[in-house]
């Protein structure tokens, strides 16, 4: 039976589920945390909550009742979505999932890393998708800015293309294991520098790294993130859809905060609704 994977677990990604669920379709929700909604200490402005109620509370109601529905929820880290043979396959820290449609749903970018460089080189030796921009680095020396399973992920797609990839983990603890051929900085970075493109890194001291291009992957994967290495449209960080969640790539929607407009859990809920419907209509059709 065909199915639905949702990324991300706010109040957009578990609306989504619960229409999803309602229409009987096989729904899986990957998230790793509740996002801008379990930090929020007081809400008092959602509608049929006559007293105000943390956002964890909102957040905890919204998981039992998209649970009770049916939908899978799986507490995990999403690094990567390809295609697949029919649909997409999801790569996860637990496992693969495969779906004929995709919900993602993990809210506003994350902000990269204010090191001087980063703004300045975009585009020109700095990049944030590393199966998009890998084919421009064929043969030559790039770093991986990042320490998680996410820059891991973009540096395995990396290592078979360029002649050598550095981790750069900017004074964190590099992972336990990296992948055969990656090399480790493990030093704080000062600044990416180049005139008219990225040339090296330099350190907070020490000698820089002469570099061609870097990737920037701090912390997880967002919908962003996402999108554009499956090709869909963005604008200024956001998700560009149509009214009803779908971008310009079949099967693949976006709600909530990555699309823009309202930040606010009513319109979550409204777009991840919209964007369920859709994805229901699109794998029945």
């Amino acid at each position: 039976m065909p199915s639905i994977v949702i990324i991300g677990g706010g109040p957009a990604g578990l609306s989504a589920a619960i229409y999803a669920a309602r229409a009987n379709v096989p729904t899986t929700v990957l998230y790793q945390d509740g996002g801008a909604l379990a930090k929020t200490d007081r809400i008092e402005n959602y509608f049929g909550f006559p007293q105000p109620l943390s956002g964890a509370e909102l957040l905890a109601q919204g998981q039992a009742q998209a649970a009770r529905l049916g939908a899978a929820l799986v507490q995990t880290e999403v690094t990567g979505i390809e295609y697949a043979a029919q649909g997409f396959s999801v790569r996860t820290t637990a496992g693969t999932y495969e779906a004929d449609a995709v919900i993602l749903a993990t809210g506003a970018p994350r902000s990269a890393p204010k090191l001087p460089g980063i703004a300045e080189l975009e585009g020109r030796g700095v990049s944030y998708c590393a199966v998009c921009d890998a084919f421009f680095y064929r043969g030559k020396a790039v770093a991986v800015l990042g320490q998680g399973e996410y820059a891991l992920e973009e540096a395995r797609v990396l290592l078979p293309v360029a002649a050598s990839v550095t981790l750069l983990t900017n004074g964190s603890t590099a992972p336990a294991s990296l992948p055969d051929g990656l090399q480790l900085d493990p030093r704080p970075v000062a600044a990416i520098t180049g005139t008219d493109k990225v040339t090296q890194i330099d350190f907070a001291d020490g000698a820089p790294l002469p570099v061609d291009g870097v990737f920037i992957a701090y912390g997880t994967a967002g919908s962003g993130d996402f999108a554009r290495k499956l090709g869909a449209q963005t604008e200024n960080g956001k998700i560009v859809t149509d009214a009803d969640g779908a971008t310009a790539v079949p099967g693949l929607f976006a709600a909530g905060d990555c699309t823009g407009g309202l930040l606010q859990v009513a319109k979550a809920v409204a777009d991840g609704a919209q964007a369920a419907l859709r994805a229901v209509k699109f794998i029945r059709t």
